[in-house]
């Protein structure tokens, strides 16, 4: 029977949030929208309905064997209120996942990267439009009128305009990303600088090498100083050695026809440390969560939150790559780190990740300040539907089970699309 445990934090459901330590009033070369102008609370019978339904619908993972293992928790305000987990560390010694096993994020990672970078910004090391010709000596492109406009901003909002996925596939193949990097230049732009939207791990990893050049220090270090640590974020690190040294850590897993096998952890994309290189547990994303969400700002301030939530360039394919972001998706966007959708007539900040074995997914409401962060260890799709049924609840949507675990499942229709938003980005598959 496979290990299954379900943590309930009720308390403080209707808590409000911790008052700011200090505001820090920011100066940005970005302009910033501010997603929450206003914040309304969620009635309480709808949370704690909430709460039921999630505890059955990973009652129905569990009892389908849909996971190695995983990890969940909703947060409201500056409260942990559910928190859930299914399955194993180890499918093969049984190790059960707790709130304290450590996964991989993937690229859930790249919010750390912008905040970092944006923590930097604040104390005047570097600015968002900071030219990479001016600090990265080996940064061409083929076309360097175009190389010679890049910043900071472009690769951290994934519009450098370089083919989607520039060079994953070799680094796959174990290419080392020194070397990719500096052969950037030998790939034809789909788009001018900043014209276009393109999601980039290769291109986007540049960021340490930024932050090492203007810094002195290493990115993972400034990562573990200003964020990790003043956040309590114990568990939290870079690389496959800190995984594999943790107290408690999931190994990835595949499926076979006598269920879930564990395998080792692939370093690929931990190459690109900013990109897919941290670790954490799920008690460190829910203080990553709660920050995201403006109850931390001794450590993001609202101002630089602003800023890295601040939709950047269009990302039209988004909203029919899913059932369900078809069907609730009525706007997407890139912004700095993250995704902001407009789901069922609100913003949604959102991100996913995937590497070999390891799927995460993080999602808030800012107007509620209110999110959930999943994580499993293992493929498969079921997962992936889980969070936007919480969505669904939350914001009193009609329920559709788009993890398909419920075997009544009707389709969703598709409602019909808002008129976009001008924006001066133009979209290239």
């Amino acid at each position: 029977m496979q290990f299954q445990k379900i943590f309930l934090l009720i308390a403080g459901v209707l808590g409000l949030a911790c008052a700011p330590i200090r505001a820090t009033t920011t100066v940005t070369t970005l302009p910033a929208v501010r997603v929450r102008n206003t914040t309304e609370s969620l009635p309480p019978a709808r949370v704690k309905q909430t709460i039921a339904d999630y505890q059955r619908w990973l009652n129905r993972v569990a009892e389908r064997h849909a996971v190695a293992g995983l990890v969940t928790a909703l947060v409201i305000d500056d409260k942990v209120v559910y928190e859930g987990t299914v399955g194993y560390a180890n499918a093969a010694t049984k190790e059960p996942v707790t709130p304290e096993t450590v996964f991989r994020l993937a690229s859930l990672s790249k919010a750390f990267a912008t905040a970092i970078t944006g923590l930097l910004v604040d104390d005047g090391m570097l600015s968002w439009d900071t030219k990479l010709v001016d600090v990265l000596p080996y940064f061409k492109l083929k076309d360097m009128q175009a190389a010679s406009q890049a910043t900071v901003s472009d690769i951290l909002g994934q519009r450098l305009g370089l083919p989607r996925n520039t060079y994953d596939n070799m680094l796959e193949g174990d290419i080392p990303y020194e070397e990719l990097v500096r052969k950037l230049d030998e790939v034809d732009l789909v788009c001018g600088v900043g014209q276009c939207y393109g999601y980039q791990n290769v291109a986007f990893g540049m960021i340490s090498d930024v932050v090492l050049a203007r810094t002195g220090d290493f990115f993972y270090r400034q990562v573990d100083k200003r964020i990790f640590y003043p956040l309590g974020m114990t568990t939290a690190s870079y690389g496959r050695a800190a995984l594999e040294s943790s107290k408690n850590w999931a190994r990835p897993h595949r499926a076979t026809s006598h269920g879930w096998i564990p395998f080792e952890p692939s370093e690929t994309y931990y190459r690109v440390a900013p990109a897919a290189g941290v670790n954490a547990s799920l008690r460190d994303m829910e203080k990553w969560l709660i920050a995201q969400m403006g109850d931390r700002q001794d450590v993001l301030p609202n101002s630089l939150l602003d800023v890295l939530h601040t939709p950047g360039v269009a990302t039209p394919s988004e909203l029919h790559a899913t059932p369900w972001r078809r069907a609730r998706l009525t706007d997407a966007h890139y912004a700095l780190g993250w995704r902001v959708y407009e789901y069922g007539g609100e913003t949604l900040i959102f991100h996913a990740g995937a590497v070999a074995g390891y799927r995460t997914m993080i999602g808030f409401f800012p107007k509620y300040h209110a999110g959930v962060v999943t994580l499993w260890n293992s493929t498969g799709p079921v997962p992936s539907g889980l969070m936007p049924m919480v969505f669904d609840d939350l914001l009193n949507l009609p329920h559709v089970d788009w993890a398909e675990i419920e075997g009544n499942a009707k389709p969703a229709a598709t409602p019909q699309r808002k008129k976009p938003r001008k924006h001066r980005a133009t979209h290239h598959r």
